[in-house]
């Protein structure tokens, strides 16, 4: 059986509950259609993210990687288009407090990776099911971006499909952040994350 190893992260910033936390601990160790699921939790920091991710991937070596991030604001799924090689949230610190401006992820990297995985494909049965979902032209300069960024390029020269997908707020999220922001149950995530998994077959 192929395995997919499945990333998410910890709580970060001014969010106290992360939904990709969940669902990767929910996930890991099931079977989703042709996949057996590997679950990764990745810490909100720079160096130690991209560190765990590429020994993740040499570890359990693979099928198809998908990473999962918080994309509080968004109403819909939004599976990335493009990592590109920027590190730069605005001021904001990752969970060590490191602030980093214009700073490329790797220096002679190049400017951008594309998903590898069958992202209109997903948006497509996503939306036919009942679930909300996009194109993300963006993954922003954060750490979602960094750590597609990072995967991408592990897998440049390889037929493995991997990319980055972008999720909303759950509800709880929102309840207990106090935010006025776009929410789903965390059983929806799940579900529309499971969805997604499936159409990699």
């Amino acid at each position: 059986m192929k395995t997919l190893l499945l990333t998410g992260f910890e709580p970060f910033l001014e969010f106290p509950i992360n939904p990709t936390e969940k669902i990767v601990k929910e996930l890991d160790g099931t079977q989703i259609g042709g996949y057996q699921i590997i679950g990764q939790l990745l810490p909100v920091t720079y160096e130690e993210a991209g560190e765990r991710v590429l020994a993740a991937i040499q570890q359990t070596e693979p099928d198809a990687v998908i990473s999962l991030g918080l994309a509080a604001g968004r109403a819909q799924i939004t599976p990335e288009r493009i990592a590109i090689n920027c590190r730069d949230a605005a001021g904001a610190p990752d969970n060590n407090g490191v602030v980093l401006e214009d700073a490329p992820i790797m220096e002679d990297g190049p400017d951008g990776y594309f998903s590898t995985l069958p992202i209109r494909k997903f948006v497509n049965v996503l939306n036919d099911k009942g679930y909300p979902a996009k194109i993300s032209n963006t993954a922003g300069t954060y750490l979602c971006n960094n750590i597609m960024y990072v995967v991408q390029h592990e897998l440049r020269e390889k037929a493995i499909p991997a990319g980055f997908v972008h999720i909303p707020a759950s509800h709880e999220l929102a309840v207990k952040g106090k935010k006025d922001i776009p929410s789903w149950s965390q059983q929806d995530l799940l579900e529309a994350v499971k969805i997604i998994i499936s159409g990699l077959d």
